[in-house]
């Protein structure tokens, strides 16, 4: 009997081939990663090269860009993949996946392939609607300097990490996404709640919807498993009073006096730093302290200290970690100082997030004039969250919103990104549209002593970049 690609991937055959269309996304290349590490043979396609496309090159991957029935249809069936993974951004057109149907290829999404991918893992998954990438990536670096080589999937790469490997120890660590209701596949031992906050409209139309799939969630935890939660949140509060009683124990983590894990006294430091004493069922357990800036992150933080201690790891070896850990790209990321114009770059796209990433800025930068440049992603997003996005730039004294980041979806018309400066409460808040006039715009009204934030889950990034380079030029 043939052995069918689900039980080929979990005994980590190195026959196996395996094509990913899209993979230089975050999600896609974080697989790739891994099973580069595994041995398995590796193949796939993306719209245009980059760094990440580039790497996975160098670690054996063969990358082709564009996304075209040819990468499949001119191979011989002995070269053909066994499965072929797409991203939620391929759509039934694609003609590389119409290809792969042609040919009866299995075409599966992630929902599918990472259950038979970490079958023989002791999984531990990170959820929420904010805050999954940094809670992963301290899990990361806590685990290994605790001597565990976890394997990880990290939406983000991290500082002499990358965003996946496989590791060799048991434990796997997985950034666990709600789009496309994803992780509902997964069978964790440990899972991690750090908000529920309705996101993703275009998949769930309603809160309760959002809210309905992560007490789902809760449902696919091991019985004799763990889960911990963030009690700060009203929308995890809610999901755990539907979690069954008789069911996997839970660790409840916040800055609420009712939490089991509690940070205290939370006060920044010179530089990006954070402070807090930390409290474990009412017993002091001396201090916390974050390289990284902002309540959000020490929510986070307290997460990864209940996992890594849960997972073995001695409680000072886990502060130390958390010390350590500087950060994920594009999560609150110093882009770099010039003419003393601070560049900083944050992922932030949903109205909480811009909120707390502004928030921590104004208090690293008290007395600085701060620019926040935002662009919208996704045109669903921004038509049913337009007045709550309006109200979250307050803390910023500027602000700069571009043209729509579309992502996966196509412009209906319905919603424009000058819609939201004037929903908008901010009282210095306009539009421009090009990512280059913004970044020619804040060349020439930036001023010594300004800090310029850009944020989005799209390309916003370059906005910075560009200014960096226009301020160099001048210098």
């Amino acid at each position: 009997m043939v052995e069918s690609w689900e039980a080929r991937l979990a005994n980590q055959d190195a026959t196996l081939r395996v094509h990913l269309i899209g993979m230089g996304g975050a999600g896609l290349s974080a697989i790739a990663a891994v099973l580069l590490e595994m041995g398995v043979q590796v193949s796939g396609s993306d719209r245009q090269p980059s760094a990440i496309t580039e790497q996975l090159a160098a670690h054996g991957a063969q990358v082709m860009f564009g996304q075209h029935a040819e990468h499949l249809t001119e191979l011989a069936p002995t070269q053909r993949p066994d499965v072929v993974l797409i991203s939620s951004a391929v759509d039934v057109h694609n003609p590389e996946r119409r290809a792969a149907a042609a040919l009866g290829l299995p075409i599966v999404k992630r929902d599918v392939f990472l259950p038979a991918l970490l079958a023989r893992r002791r999984l531990i998954a990170v959820a929420g609607t904010h805050g999954k990438t940094t809670t992963t990536a301290m899990i990361v670096q806590m685990l290994r300097t605790g001597g565990i080589d976890c394997g990880y999937i990290i939406g983000s790469a991290m500082p002499n990490f990358g965003n996946g490997a496989a590791g060799s120890a048991p434990e796997f660590v997985l950034e666990a996404d709600e789009y496309d209701r994803m992780f509902l596949g997964l069978k964790p031992e440990i899972a991690v709640l750090t908000n529920v906050e309705w996101d993703h409209p275009d998949c769930y139309p309603t809160p309760a919807s959002f809210r309905r799939a992560f007490m789902q969630f809760t449902e696919t935890v091991e019985r004799d498993g763990l889960i911990v939660a963030c009690t700060d949140d009203e929308g995890v509060r809610q999901v755990l009073a539907y979690a069954p009683t008789r069911g996997p124990r839970a660790i409840t983590y916040g800055t609420n006096e009712g939490a089991d894990l509690r940070a205290l006294e939370v006060r920044s430091l010179p530089g990006l730093g954070t402070k807090a004493e930390l409290v474990w069922w009412n017993a002091p357990q001396g201090q916390l302290e974050l390289a990284v800036p902002g309540v959000h992150n020490v929510r986070n933080a307290l997460a990864a200290l209940a996992v890594g201690v849960s997972c073995g790891v001695a409680l000072d070896v886990a502060l130390a970690a958390l010390r350590d850990y500087r950060g994920s790209a594009r999560r609150f990321e110093w882009k770099g100082e010039i003419g003393g114009i601070t560049v900083i770059d944050d992922y932030a796209h949903h109205p909480t997030e811009i909120e707390a990433t502004l928030v921590a800025a104004r208090r690293r930068y008290p007395a600085r004039r701060i620019w926040a440049i935002f662009q919208p992603h996704t045109y669903s997003r921004t038509k049913h969250m337009l007045y709550r996005m309006g109200e979250s730039f307050d803390a910023a004294d500027l602000v700069i919103v571009t043209d729509i980041y579309a992502a996966r979806e196509l412009d209906d018309g319905n919603v424009h990104a000058r819609e939201l400066v004037a929903a908008s409460t901010h009282h210095a808040i306009r539009y421009i549209g090009a990512r280059q006039e913004v970044a020619a715009y804040l060349g020439e009204h930036t001023a010594p002593g300004d800090v310029v934030i850009t944020l989005g889950a799209g390309d916003s990034y370059q906005i910075g970049e560009w200014l960096l380079e226009l301020l160099e030029a001048r210098a």
